[in-house]
């Protein structure tokens, strides 16, 4: 139904569109003979390639700046949303901050308790005994936690797992049902279904009173925050190029790490674990308001729109308002709506994604690339939540702090990420690799210190090194681990391997439970994942540029 809105071979012509109207002229006072030398214009020279959406908006300006920071903003509630967990539902001590009530098995002298306050055995009559599990606690007037909330103190680590794996399921499921919705509506009307979603499912995750509910609201939750961080990232691409483009991607990641650091502050003042989940849904509010100035990605309104014209009208006018923002609007031509309507059959005309199967097909390590993004981004996403939700095994007295330098060298990683794709392009796959190596080595140096007595510092030394060189490795996986296939291969390709990899973050909320067993045992499973990554990090390439000839592109992919 949607294909009888384009043009095809052989239909009659469309009668030319008129120039955009003389009042939108009037608004960006177009004038040739005024325009600047580009030369003096623009601080990167445009692309021969550049398509009439970037030679008007240009690679990057004030426009782009204002859309990119209110995009990244949806990255601070999801991180929120993650690393709740943490402050929801800290470890609680027995005798000091909670008992077992024995009253209803009768007599407290007929009653004996365990040193953990979970077991109790019951005398019944002359020498018999039976051991029951306490079934209700008193609490100390302290801060009422998640695990209070829903008595979970005798399976805390099982049921913190339980709800954090439903939080972990709900971001995979969120990636993929974005990613076919964007199909039929545009990134923009994503973006704000998530948003709305997430402030509706995050009162509601305050409110229930059941653990099953509660567990299902954060699912939700985190649906909503893959709606937002998918469809940001597509509008993200589209409206930046060239190496601001992969800085700006680059950077996508330091807004979570930032989300992480500010978490400690709402969860300092809040006296229960509904305060916290109350408190991180405020921002959301915030980004509400901010949406006006929310662009909607050009070229998916030119290639998916069924009304060419209303697809063309709609992409004029944000065009002249960025024109004018960005200070460009001796750029517009005369014939815009023509040129739009030549795009969008361009785009319309693009071969249709390349199917799965495809993309283990054409140069010789096509194999090796697939396997190795896949089983890279796996590892590394599996230890950059495992680090950080690992970090309750280093004591509740220290997790404000712990939190704030896990999210400072989470950032120091993404900054180490842009270093080397702008100054080590061609070996910043060894490079990265390398370092995630060297970071998981360091992480296993725990084993040695575990039997004594060591301080949290050098805890979370052993955790922050292999946390930097994951973060620095995942984010220029996410970045640019598309460069190497041909345009009708990278959206599939990018699917499948973050797809991929969500399916095995799921198991990241269980191996934090090895800590009951040895906290270096836990610690040491997420660089163990940390080296395996560097490893296939490692097999990756990076193609040679364009105007070095095909001759030597196929040359390199043979090494």
């Amino acid at each position: 139904m949607m294909a009888k809105s384009y043009r095809i071979n052989g239909d009659m012509p469309k009668p030319r569109r008129s120039s955009p109207h003389p009042d939108a002229f009037s608004q960006i006072s177009y004038s040739i003979d005024g325009c600047q030398d580009t030369e003096h214009e623009d601080a990167l020279p445009q692309n021969d390639s550049d398509d009439i959406i970037t030679q008007i908006v240009g690679h990057f300006g004030i426009w782009q700046l204002r859309s990119v920071l209110i995009i990244f903003l949806c990255k601070i509630p999801a991180a929120w949303f993650m690393a709740c967990i943490i402050f929801t539902a800290p470890d609680i001590h027995p005798n000091e901050e909670f008992t077992c009530d024995t009253s209803a098995y009768g007599v407290a002298e007929n009653c004996s308790v365990s040193q953990d306050q979970c077991s109790v055995l019951v005398a019944y009559g002359d020498g018999n005994f039976a051991m029951r599990q306490c079934q209700k606690f008193n609490y100390a007037e302290v801060f009422h936690s998640l695990i209070m909330e829903f008595d979970l103190v005798c399976l805390c680590d099982i049921f913190v797992a339980w709800s954090q794996y439903w939080h972990l399921f709900g971001m995979f499921l969120g990636g993929v049902v974005a990613t076919r919705l964007m199909r039929v509506l545009s990134p923009r009307r994503v973006y704000i279904s998530g948003i709305l979603g997430l402030l509706c499912c995050g009162v509601c995750t305050a409110l229930v009173n059941d653990f099953s509910l509660h567990c299902s609201f954060r699912c939700l939750s985190a649906v909503s925050c893959s709606f937002m961080m998918t469809s940001g990232q597509v509008i993200l691409t589209d409206i930046t190029a060239g190496k601001y483009r992969q800085g700006v991607l680059l950077l996508y990641e330091t807004f979570w790490s930032l989300g992480v650091i500010l978490l400690p502050a709402i969860a300092a003042g809040a006296n229960s674990w509904r305060q916290i989940v109350v408190g991180i849904t405020t921002l959301p509010l915030l980004i509400v308001l901010l949406l006006p100035w929310l662009p909607d990605s050009p070229r998916w309104q030119l290639q998916r729109f069924v009304s060419t014209d209303d697809a063309v009208d709609c992409v004029m006018e944000l065009l002249l308002k960025a024109a004018s923002i960005n200070d460009r609007r001796c750029k517009v031509p005369h014939d815009l709506a023509a040129q739009l309507e030549r795009l969008g059959d361009r785009l319309r005309a693009q071969p249709p994604p390349a199917r799965w199967l495809e993309l283990w097909h054409g140069h010789k390590r096509a194999t090796i690339h697939m396997m190795a993004t896949h089983m890279a981004l796996a590892t590394f996403l599996i230890g950059h939540m495992g680090l950080l939700l690992n970090i309750r095994s280093f004591g509740r007295d220290y997790l404000s702090p712990n939190t704030i330098v896990i999210g400072l060298v989470e950032i120091l990683g993404c900054l180490l990420a842009m270093y080397l794709a702008f100054h080590h392009n061609v070996r910043k796959w060894q490079w990265a690799g390398a370092l995630c190596i060297l970071g998981g080595a360091i992480g296993c140096l725990c084993w040695f210190f575990n039997d004594a007595e060591m301080p949290i510092a050098l805890w979370m030394f052993f955790a922050a090194v292999p946390k930097a060189s994951i973060s620095c490795a995942q984010a220029m996986l996410l970045t640019c681990m598309g460069e190497a296939m041909p345009a009708e291969k990278r959206d599939p390709f990018a699917f499948s391997v973050v797809t991929w990899a969500r399916v095995w973050l799921l198991s990241a909320s269980f191996l934090t439970v090895l800590r009951e067993l040895s906290t270096a045992l836990s610690l040491s499973t997420f660089c163990v994942l940390a080296i395996l990554g560097g490893i296939c990090t490692c097999c990756l390439r990076t193609p040679l540029d364009g105007h070095k000839g095909q001759e030597q592109e196929q040359h390199y992919w043979q090494l």
